[in-house]
């Protein structure tokens, strides 16, 4: 392995762990029926990777994928071995909703399952096997074998999923809010819709084909048979992927119709602006229209005599206060 790569692991026998684990031993551990091993490997380069498939009998295909910068949520059956791969997504719960950067981070974690074997393969440090672990150690899953040490893993990753949406949707109802709020300023409003309409979008595409990887992994355990009490698990955490896809379609759609409202509301807002200002133009006019009829230089009824004045200014109020009325009842103004 290279120098950069960080390598940890762990060897459970009848069910308690060991302090055995050797990676130089990593091939022997695949003879041992009674061994359960877990082995991670952190920020691991092409070629190191490898070294290990060629060890341990991986797909090529599957290593190639496993350290590709851009890969996709997916999993695929082997004959001797199952990959997958998934992604974690952590929440800045300062970050949601704001008009400048997006609340979610993603890791990937690609993971090969063998008989008694589950390596995982970590691009970045930035997501903590910590958390797995420990659900691993309340669960006692080393009880059941490498399947129930992969569901601990997944069920990991679909609880950081419905953190998101919920962050998500917290932050769109906020803007909700917001959005009939006429005391408020909406200069950043749509800067914010815009920018949690990208997280979900981001978003779904890591959460869809989890349904997939998750009846992948559930139609090629090798330990159906020997471990049945998995089954449930497996079956339950299908149904939490469901309920986060449920949701982030639920999410994009109502997202959507925030944007859109929102510009429905602009319109009604400037056809109002409009509508009042047109109004006013109108009531500004007369008083413009009569002055002017008045300032000519030829004579006219009232020219160059007071009652002229007074008359003119009688019509202009009589008009002004006629179309304020008028306006005012049919809510121009």
């Amino acid at each position: 392995m290279s120098t950069e790569c960080t390598i940890r692991g762990q060897v459970w026998r009848e069910g308690h762990k060991t302090d055995e684990f050797e990676f130089s031993q990593i091939s022997d551990y695949l003879t041992q029926d009674d061994a359960v091993v877990w082995v991670d490997l952190c920020e691991p380069d092409h070629g190191s990777l490898s070294g290990l498939a060629d060890e341990l009998g991986l797909n090529e295909w599957a290593v190639e994928d496993a350290v590709a910068e851009a890969e996709r949520v997916k999993a695929a059956v082997y004959p001797t071995h199952t990959f997958c791969t998934v992604y974690a997504v952590q929440v800045d719960a300062a970050a949601v909703a704001s008009p400048d950067r997006s609340a979610l981070s993603m890791h990937r974690i690609s993971a090969f399952v063998l008989a008694n074997m589950l390596i995982t393969v970590r691009l970045s440090p930035l997501f903590d096997m910590k958390e797995v672990v420990q659900r691993w150690d309340e669960i006692d899953a080393q009880h059941y074998g490498v399947g129930a040490l992969l569901h601990g893993l997944l069920d990991v990753v679909v609880d950081g999923h419905f953190d998101a949406v919920q962050a998500l949707d917290d932050g769109l109802e906020s803007i909700e809010g917001e959005l009939f709020d006429e005391s408020g300023s909406k200069g950043n409003l749509q800067r914010r819709t815009f920018q949690v309409r990208k997280d979900l979008v981001d978003f779904r595409r890591v959460v869809l084909p989890m349904r997939e990887v998750i009846t992948s992994i559930q139609r090629s355990r090798l330990d159906t048979k020997t471990a049945p009490e998995l089954d449930p698990h497996f079956t339950d955490l299908y149904d939490h992927v469901l309920r986060v896809s449920e949701w982030t379609e639920s999410l994009r759609d109502l997202v959507t119709t925030v944007f859109e409202t929102n510009l429905s509301l602009q319109d009604a807002r400037l056809n109002t602006v409009m509508k009042k200002l047109t109004g006013w133009a109108a009531i500004i006019a007369v008083p413009t229209a009569i002055t002017g009829f008045y300032g000519q230089n030829v004579p006219y009824p009232g020219y160059d005599s007071p009652w002229g004045f007074v008359a003119s200014t009688t019509i202009i109020a009589v008009i002004i206060v006629g179309l304020y009325i008028m306006f005012r009842r049919r809510d121009w103004l």
